[in-house]
């Protein structure tokens, strides 16, 4: 098995392979003509887009600049994704973002590591595991996923926090490390931020009746 293979088993691996350089070079090439983008070339980036990733669905829009190992290579998004600007793929190894998911500025995703022993690390050895990110969730700002992380479906992950373990679906975490404070429920149905009351407009304007 080669280092292009080890990519994807979890395997430790030397990145200091030419062939692993001369590839990523290429995907960073498409990078770096996304984020020299202007504001007005919307057409053009969603072009861009469409080469750099592995997959990306209908509507997604990524603010540049995007900084990433593989220029999204990797990287595989559903419809609606949207990311804020200085999103880090570590994408070594594949990333998975579901439908309409948000992140926010400054969110690091990193699917790779090297091992604590330093003689390898000498020798830049490292070892990938890929993350999973569910539907409808919503990254805040300056969140670190580490690798090997699922986050299930609708979670909100507050701003700042450290992800190193899988946090569940329907569920509110933050913190660093990053744990679960409490469920989505009923009181979301009545206020968004500190008391604030949600209008029962906006929320039949998303499908949800309220009595």
């Amino acid at each position: 098995m080669n280092n292009r293979d080890k990519l994807h088993t979890g395997d430790l691996y030397t990145c200091a392979d030419e062939e692993l350089a001369a590839a990523q070079r290429a995907c960073l090439e498409l990078q770096y003509d996304y984020n020299a983008t202007r504001p007005s070339e919307g057409e053009k980036r969603e072009e861009l887009l469409k080469k750099m990733f592995a997959e990306i669905g209908e509507g997604c829009y990524i603010e540049p600049p995007l900084h990433s190992n593989w220029g999204g290579h990797h990287t595989h998004l559903g419809k609606g994704v949207y990311a804020n600007f200085a999103l880090t793929l570590v994408d070594d190894t594949h990333i998975y973002i579901g439908d309409y998911t948000m992140i926010g500025p400054n969110v690091v995703l990193a699917t790779a590591g090297h091992p604590v022993l330093p003689a390898l690390r000498e020798k830049v050895y490292q070892y990938n595991l890929p993350i999973h990110i569910g539907r409808n969730c919503w990254l805040g700002a300056g969140v670190v996923v580490l690798p090997g992380v699922t986050i299930g479906d609708n979670t909100v992950i507050g701003a700042g926090s450290i992800v190193t373990r899988d946090i569940p679906a329907n569920v509110v975490a933050y913190g660093n490390p990053c744990r679960v404070v409490r469920p989505i429920d009923e009181r979301d149905l009545k206020t968004y931020f500190r008391g604030r009351p949600i209008d029962p407009a906006d929320l039949a304007a998303v499908g949800i009746e309220t009595e």
